[in-house]
């Protein structure tokens, strides 16, 4: 869009005459008195230090990103979970605990299993319901319904690597193979 021409000194004349000759239809209000504006001093820049200049401190390397927790794992791995044929090194069952119970011993479970150097844990959980997870704690199935939830936001998350639904001879259903990082 092109801006506006302007009007050349014929036009403004014309049009200062015009606006004298018009009455408004409501008076304005007068127009409050400029405030004076206060001298602000210039900004004083920063002397440069005497003598020696101390080295900038050493920023520590950022930490690399954690991986996509839904990132899957490399196909053997896959292949072997999904036939069974991978033996967990820890079992850690939370079937028949109350969700305060089996919240806790998670949490020490995972702990234990961690200090073991276990790769691959068995948790048994209970077989999830059918129903939606709005009522997640109200009916059966409470604890596989929050175990995910319990893992995403404890301390363990950055420590597993994948999740995923057990072999029939594991559990099946109502239970989960939890893959822990490999320490380096």
């Amino acid at each position: 869009m092109k801006p506006p021409r302007g009007l050349s000194a014929e036009e403004a004349a014309a049009w200062s005459r015009l606006a004298a000759t018009v009455k408004p239809l409501r008076p304005r209000a007068a127009a409050p008195s400029p405030v004076p504006v206060e001298a602000v001093p210039p900004p004083v820049a920063p002397r440069p230090p005497k003598g020696r200049v101390p080295l900038p401190r050493a920023v520590p390397a950022p930490t690399p990103a954690p991986r996509d927790p839904a990132q899957p794992l490399d196909t053997t791995w896959e292949r072997k979970l999904a036939r069974g044929a991978v033996a967990p090194d820890f079992t850690l069952d939370l079937h028949g605990h109350t969700l305060d119970a089996a919240h806790r011993r998670l949490d020490s479970g995972l702990i234990q299993a961690k200090a073991m150097r276990a790769r691959v844990i068995l948790l048994i959980t209970g077989k999830p319901r059918p129903g939606a997870a709005a009522d997640r704690g109200e009916r059966r199935g409470a604890i596989r319904a929050k175990v995910l939830d319990w893992l995403a936001a404890g301390p363990h998350g950055s420590d597993i690597a994948a999740i995923r639904s057990a072999h029939r001879r594991h559990g099946g259903d109502g239970a989960l193979y939890l893959v822990l990082r490999r320490r380096r």
